[in-house]
Parts: structure tokens; C-alpha cells; sequence
């Protein structure tokens, strides 16, 4: 059984299984805020669930390529919509900011000037 790891999660799937549905089914989101309620349900028309994938898995279908074709998904050639993709072996699955998932994930290192003085401020989770 291929191993999904996600969001800090580690899941088994069935070889096959469309990404998205595993997800849902573990509990897990492939979209960001409302896309997670107002999605196209994995019909590949609205991309919110797009995702960056390094492991083995389909390659994209007709439908997906028409969608990643047009923003703000265009050109970001490393995302893959998870209701297109069957998992076909073990995938570590990372979902980007913005609506669609389409912005890279900055994280600061910790102990860097940056993080340090936000310690100072009264909303600061450290």
C-alpha cells in the first residue's frame, strides 16, 4: 500500500486511489480556507486542490492540464491537482498558500533575526 505523507500525517492509501479522496477520507484537506466548503468537488474545474507532489503518481489527465493552463495556476509547472492524481507509491504531498495553493510555503528558520524580534509583539504564538 503506497504511504501518503501530508500536513505532518502519514497515511496509507490504496494503489490507485485518487489523492483528494484519500485526503478527504483521512480527514485531511487538499484546499485552504473556503475553497475546503466551495470547491468543484473533483470535477478539475476550480484547481483549488492543487498540490506540489514528489513520489509516484499518474500522469496528468486531459482535464487537469486544461485547468493548470490558466491563472493563477499557469506556469507553475510542479503543481499537480490531487482530485486528477491517482497515488501509484509512496508521494510526500505539500499544499501551498493562497486559494489555489499556488504560492510556495516560506518557512523562516528559527532563531533568525526575523523570528526573534517577533517574540516582542503581543500577537506572537512563541
Amino acid at each position: 500500500m503506497p504511504t501518503i505523507h501530508y500536513d505532518g500525517e502519514r497515511l496509507e492509501c490504496d494503489r490507485g486511489e485518487i489523492l483528494r479522496d484519500a485526503l478527504l477520507n483521512a480527514g485531511l484537506s487538499p484546499h485552504n480556507g473556503a475553497a475546503t466548503r466551495l470547491n468543484c468537488g473533483g470535477r478539475a474545474t476550480c484547481g483549488t486542490c492543487a498540490v506540489r507532489i514528489d513520489g509516484d503518481v499518474s500522469e496528468p489527465s486531459a482535464a487537469e492540464r486544461r485547468r493548470l493552463g490558466i491563472p493563477p495556476l499557469r506556469g507553475q509547472d510542479d503543481l499537480r491537482l490531487s482530485c486528477q492524481t491517482e497515488v501509484l507509491g509512496d508521494v510526500d504531498v505539500r499544499k501551498g498558500d493562497g486559494l489555489w495553493g499556488q504560492r510556495e510555503r516560506v518557512e523562516e528558520p528559527r532563531g533568525s533575526i526575523e523570528s526573534d524580534e517577533r517574540t516582542d509583539t503581543p500577537d506572537s504564538t512563541q
